[in-house]
Parts: structure tokens; sequence; C-alpha cells
């Protein structure tokens, strides 16, 4: 017997029922039952859900009476329904009645509008008439309002460009004037419509008032060009501003640039003059004629001339070393290049005024170069007007044409005496050439020479005339100087030995080196003295080396060895190269190798330079290697037919040159 629980009770089949479960339907049922898969009917699960809410207790009662209580439940369920869908049917029956209550208003109201439509008709076409007129006539207002504001001025502006005969211009003064050429050229468009009766007439009046204002405005700036005769003069920005407004009328111009050229030159002139004369205010600082020539301040010539010249330093259009300087605070140029340009009437300008004060320039620089100085001053003031001449050409370019010339003339001038006198030096040298000094240095003259040689190449290299013109004045100068320096020392030198000239002409040379050395464009000098240097130092190399063999007992021993030919026999057969000499020659050999620095020439101790000495004693001493090594081969040659030769040369020649390195 099998036993089944469903629904809480227990069922029981036989056995021969299990054995045949296709043909019994409750077997069926309970297997469908088994097989139903709730977690996929989602409709099983929501009334299995509800159920549970108010299905408490699985009972057999419960059971029973499961269908009476689902069926009270769908009752009560639907009894509310219909309560509350009364409530809802109420409410939209009271909406029903007020909506009518609105759509009966609404008509009321539409028939009476109409009504009032038909009566106001015709006062909504006059209004509308009226608002049309009134549009056209604001159009008609701001296009009058537009022209006057671009044809015609104010009552103001028309007093602001008349003004007074003599009264001050003021900024709005040339707004004004702006505006009435604005007009003026606006004008012309009216001309070309079929406006052209007004276009004549306000192309009339405002020609009539620019000629006004213009002759105003020249009037002005004249009376204030006429002002402009102080040494320190501050061009307002109002003058500028007439001058750059005077421009259209290139007349008016013109006579106003005179009128500002002559008022200045005049300034220009005393100024420099009174920095000259008289000097500042209260005679501080003094005038620099004062010290024009004096001998204890050497500055003072070079000082003078460079006062006499123009600089252009950001507005000023002078050097601003002194207080009082010949045109100081004078702004011509500038100005006027920020007025116009460089034009052909600012040029004319520009050199009436400067040409004012080239004479007196020229005559007292003249008075400077002519008194000779120094080679180094007339150098620093060759430099000087070289670069002025430089700056003033690259600012007003050839509009101070005159004064370019003057400083030029000076310059050349200048430049000509200088190199006169370093001629003159030079030719002094030949004629009277010192015997070198006893310590075989270089002589007084030399020194003296290349004291002035150095002074010009510091003044050289502190100069700021351009790079090109720096060297080429370089080369002439050195020329100058170095070519009868190496001449007088080599005529200097003629009359002593070997060593001692080429002692003395290295001395000589390294001075001149370590001179060139500290400057430019000397590295083609620097080659040819390097070059004249080891010439000397090779002959003095082979002078120390001689010394060397000659005091170590191997240079007539050196000599037989060098001349010795094979067809002449064995080597130990001539005279002085026997076993015994060698060993005496040897003997005073290892003295040298115990003190080597006691045979030195006295010359050595003569050098500027430790390095050159040096050198000579490091390559003298590879030259004694190499004839001991040439005589170490010849007496070790089995041909030469010495017999123990290492009894003869106990040391080897790298243990020689160990000893002497």
């Amino acid at each position: 017997m099998a036993e089944v629980e469903v629904n809480g009770a227990s069922l029981s089949t036989s056995s021969s029922s299990s054995s045949n479960p296709s043909s019994n339907p409750l077997s069926r049922k309970l297997n469908k039952i088994l097989e139903t898969r709730l977690d996929n009917d989602k409709e099983m699960l929501e009334a299995l859900k509800a159920l549970s809410t108010f299905f408490a207790e699985n009972s057999l009662r419960s059971r029973r009476n499961l269908r009476g209580d689902i069926e009270r439940r769908s009752l009560s369920i639907n009894e509310e329904f219909v309560t509350i869908f009364k409530n809802v049917k109420e409410e939209l029956e009271s909406i029903n009645e007020d909506v009518q209550a609105m759509s009966n208003c609404c008509q009321d109201m539409t028939s009476r509008l109409k009504a009032a439509k038909e009566q106001t008709q015709d006062l909504i076409g006059k209004t509308t008439k009226l608002q049309a007129e009134n549009q056209r006539l604001e159009i008609r207002a701001q296009v009058a309002n537009a022209f006057l504001a671009k044809f015609q001025l104010t009552s103001d502006e028309i007093n602001i460009l008349r003004g007074t005969r003599e009264g001050p211009l003021t900024e709005d003064f040339f707004k004004v004037l702006e505006k009435v050429k604005q007009i003026h050229n606006d004008v012309k468009l009216l001309l070309r419509t079929n406006q052209q009766t007004a276009g004549l007439e306000i192309m009339e009046q405002m020609a009539l008032l620019q000629e006004t204002s213009y002759e105003r405005l020249y009037r002005w700036a004249q009376n204030e060009c006429r002002t402009l005769t102080q040494e320190s003069c501050d061009i307002s920005p109002i003058l500028s501003q007439a001058m750059d407004a005077l421009q259209d009328r290139p007349v008016l111009y013109k006579y106003t640039l005179d009128e500002f050229g002559t008022a200045r030159r005049s300034a220009v002139v005393r100024g420099f003059i009174d920095a000259l004369t008289r000097g500042g205010v209260g005679g501080t600082p003094r005038p620099i004629e004062m010290h024009s020539h004096d001998p204890l301040r050497c500055s003072r010539p070079a000082r003078y001339a460079k006062v006499a010249l123009i600089n252009h330093h950001h507005q000023s259009f002078i050097y601003k070393e002194s207080q009082i300087l010949f045109i100081k605070r004078v702004r011509f140029c500038s100005i006027l290049q920020s007025i116009a340009g460089v034009e052909d009437n600012i040029q004319e300008v520009v050199g009436h005024i400067t040409e004012g004060v080239c004479r007196p320039l020229k005559v007292r620089i003249e008075q400077v170069i002519i008194a000779e100085p120094g080679a180094v001053l007339l150098y620093k003031i060759s430099n000087l007007l070289k670069f002025y001449h430089n700056t003033i050409s690259g600012i007003v370019g050839t509009s101070a044409s005159t004064l370019l010339t003057t400083i030029e003339e000076m310059h050349l001038l200048s430049k000509n005496i200088f190199f006169n006198s370093l001629s003159l030096h030079a030719s002094k040298l030949l004629d009277k050439v010192e015997l070198p000094p006893a310590d075989l240095g270089p002589s007084s003259a030399l020194n003296q020479t290349l004291t002035l040689l150095r002074e010009v190449l510091v003044s050289h290299d502190s100069s700021v005339v351009p790079l090109d013109a720096r060297q080429a004045d370089f080369v002439q100068v050195l020329s100058c100087v170095l070519d009868p320096l190496l001449q007088m020392c080599s005529v200097s030198a003629s009359n002593l030995g070997t060593a001692d000239m080429a002692t003395y002409m290295v001395n000589c040379l390294y001075v001149m080196k370590t001179t060139l050395a500290l400057f430019e464009f000397t590295d083609k000098r620097l080659e040819m003295l390097q070059f004249q240097i080891e010439a000397h130092l090779d002959t003095l190399i082979n002078e120390q080396a001689s010394y060397v063999l000659t005091r170590a007992g191997l240079s007539q021993i050196y000599s037989c060895v060098q001349q010795h030919k094979p067809e002449q026999g064995p080597l130990s057969n001539l005279p002085s190269m026997d076993s015994v000499s060698l060993k005496a020659a040897m003997a005073q050999f290892d003295r040298y190798l115990a003190a080597p620095d006691n045979l030195q020439m006295p010359q050595l101790n003569f050098f500027l330079s430790a390095t050159v000495k040096e050198q000579i004693i490091k390559q003298s001493t590879e030259l004694v290697c190499r004839a001991y090594s040439e005589l170490y081969e010849a007496v070790m040659s089995p041909v030469n037919g010495y017999r123990e030769p290492t009894s003869i040369l106990h040391r080897s020649p790298q243990q020689v040159q160990s000893l002497l390195s």
C-alpha cells in the first residue's frame, strides 16, 4: 500500500493501482500537480498572495467554506466600487452644470462685443491712420536730426572754433576742426544725389569755417614758436597737434617751421656759446673753455670735444654728461619726426638749426686737435666724432648735412693727426735705437711704446663706433706701432751674440704678445709674433743642448759619431774615440746627470716667462738624450770594435732619459 497526502488528506492506493499509474485518474492529477512550476505562473502566484490575506488557517472547514468566502469578498468589493462611482457621478453632474453656465455667459459676452465692435469700427480706423502718420513724422524727425548732426556744427562748436583772435587753443578746437574736415569730405556724397543745392551750401559753409580756423591756428602756432628761445625747450602737446593740423596747408606749415627754426637756431647757438664761455647759473658748472687745455687733467680735451656734439637720448637731442651742453634738452629732431616724418621742409629746418653751431664748433674742436693733446686723446676724440656722426646721421639722415660735414672733417683731421703722431713716435724709435739692457729685457722705449699702444687699444675697445670701422682702424694702428717696434728690436739686437740676441728678441716679442692678447682683432698679429718667438726658441734650444754637451764632455764625441762613415773603419780607431777617452767623458757626463740644473745657460735666467724657460730646458734635454742614444748605438755596435761596451756606457738611453726627466 502506498499513502499520498493531498490537501491534508491521506489517500491509499493498492499496489495493483501503482503498478498502472496511467489508468488511475487520481494518480494523473497528482502527477500533474507535482509537475506544476508555480514560480513561472504569475497569475497563480498573485492568486495565492491574495488568498493568503484572508485564508489564515488551512483546515477542512476553511477549505469547504473557501468558495463562499471568496464570493462574499468579491461582493463586498463590488459594493464599495459602486459607492465610489456614485460620488464621481454626482461631481461630474455638478461640473456639467458649471460648464453650461460658463457657456451661456460667453455667448452673452460675445453678443455684447459684437455689438460694441459694430459701434466703434469707424473710431478704430481713424486711430490706426493717426498712428501711421505719427510714425512717419517721427522717422522724418530722426532723419532731420541725423542730417544736422552729420553736416552741421552746434553753436558751442562754432564758438570753440572761432574763439578770440589771441585766445589759447584747446583739445576741443582740434576735435571740432577734424569734424569740419570730415563734414567737408562727406558732403561730396550729397552732390551725387538730387540734394546738390544743400550740398553746395554746406560745402561753402564748411570751407569758410576751415579757412577761418586755419588762419587762427597759424597765428597761434607762429606766436608759440617765437617763444621757444629758451635753452630749455618744452614743446606742448597742443603745439604738436597744431603742427600736425597745419600740414593740410603747406604754405602755412612752411612759414611756421621757418619761425620755429629761426627761434631754435638762436637758442641753440646762444646755449652753446654760454656753455663754453659762461657756464651754468652762478658759474656752476664752470665754463667748459676753462678746462679745454688743462694739461694736468688729460680727460678735459676729450670731454671738451664731447660736449660740442649731439646725442639723441630718449626725448633729448644732447649729450647728458654735463648740465650745460650746447643744445641741452632741444628736442627739435624728435619732435619734428614725430609730427610729420622726415620731409623736405623738416630737413631744411633741421639743417638751418644745426648750421648755426657749425662754425663755433669747428673752431673750438680744431683748437683742441691742433694743440696735440696726445695720441691717446686724439684717438678718443676721433672715435667720439665718428660715433656722433653715425648717431646724428641715423637720427636725422642728411637733414643736418652741414653739421655732419663739419663733424666728418673734424674726425678726419683728428684721425690724420693721430696717425701722424704714431708715425712720428715710431720714427723717433728708429732714429735713436737703444742698446739692450744687461738683463736682456725689453728696453724702456719698447715699454713706453707698448704702454701707449695699450692705452690706445683700451680706448679702442671702449669706443662705440661700428665694428667694421673699429676693425679697420685697429689694423692701421697695429701697423703703425708694431712694425717699427719689431724693426727697432732687430736693430738693437744686431750686435749681440746668438743666445743673447735670441733671448732679447723672445722677451721683446713676449711683451708684445701679452699686450695684444687682451684685445680683439689681434689674431693675425698674435700668430705672427708666436711664429717669430718659436724661431728664436729653436735657436735657444739648440744653444742650450750644445752648451750641455760641451760642458758634459760629449760635444766632440757626438760630432765624431755624426761625421763617421763606414768606409773609415771602426769608430774605436779614431783619435779621442778610444775606450779610455770615452770612459773619461762618461764620468764627466755622470756628474751632469747628478745635477742637470747646474748646466744651464746664463741667458735662461733672463726670461720674463717661466713657461718659455721650461720649454727650452725640456726640448734641449730631449736633444741631449737623442745625442746620447746615437752615441750608445754606435758604441754598442760590433762594427766599431769596442770591447766590453757596457763597461764604457753603463747606462742605457732609457735610464738617462729617466734621470733627466
